[in-house]
């Protein structure tokens, strides 16, 4: 059973309609500011999302509506799938566009109260990091590196040990460029946006591109992300060395005081 519970946001990005299109509603272009997509693009069309490595992780889905340049519906693969995600692209003068998103079919109870609640949350981020890919690298295309891990503690505790770890201010100012210290991979660029738990950057090193610094969840564990989009020639030879040395780093941080 589903309620009338839905999610309703929406940003303004730079570009055509069919630039922003682009971004949203094809593999590619949704794998640069997302998760990993695949899309058949057409009405009907097969989708699959990739939130990881495990076969668990591949999230099946298709198109329920095409309509380029202005409209596209995201549903599960499977008959009686509840979430549907409806994206809506409205152009405005100077060059820019509205994009809507329609998150609905949550259910009832503690469980859908915490995923919708996450959820919320997880779209501002990725709305803003699609804000992002239009504003500094619209029409290219981004290879992604998504380590995450789990460390115990409280909320405002461990993104203080994150921070700490990594070198980074816990609340750098707007516009400032920062950079990981010694003993962790690379990456440095200029805060995009900086709120308690999360940290947007726009990069240089160790390719342009954009990145997340979040700690998401509640309780006695907590996600905690690096995520990254890295554009040009080099990004898929860095991503590849840079991932597990991430994902090592993360496990090894987890139990280390800052």
């Amino acid at each position: 059973m589903t309620d009338d519970r839905r999610i309703e946001l929406e940003v303004t990005v730079v570009g055509t309609p069919e630039e922003v299109w682009q971004a949203i509603a094809t593999g590619p272009g949704i794998s640069s500011w997302y998760v990993p997509h695949v899309v058949e693009e057409r009405d009907g069309g097969a989708a699959r999302a990739s939130f990881g490595e495990g076969p668990e992780m591949q999230i099946a889905g298709r198109v329920a509506a095409w309509e380029p340049p202005r409209r596209i519906v995201f549903t599960g693969a499977e008959h009686g799938s509840p979430l549907a995600f409806e994206w809506v692209v409205g152009a405005r003068d100077g060059g820019s566009c509205v994009v809507r998103l329609v998150n609905s079919g949550f259910g009832s109870g503690e469980p859908w109260d915490a995923q919708y609640d996450g959820m919320t949350e997880g779209w501002k981020m990725f709305l803003l990091n699609l804000q992002l890919h239009l504003a500094h690298f619209r029409g290219q295309h981004a290879t992604s590196m998504l380590p995450t891990a789990m460390w115990a503690g409280g909320g405002d505790d461990v993104w203080r040990r994150l921070a700490g770890s990594l070198g980074i201010p816990a609340a750098p100012a707007m516009g400032r460029r920062i950079e990981t210290g010694d003993g962790v991979p690379r990456l440095a660029g200029t805060v995009a946006s900086a709120t308690p738990g999360r940290l947007a950057l726009v990069l240089d090193e160790p390719a342009p591109g954009t990145a997340f610094v979040a700690v998401e969840g509640g309780g006695e564990h907590w996600g905690v992300s690096v995520w990254s989009y890295l554009y040009g020639p080099e990004a898929t030879a860095i991503v590849a060395r840079d991932r597990p040395r991430w994902q090592a780093w993360l496990a090894d941080a987890a139990t280390t005081p800052s």
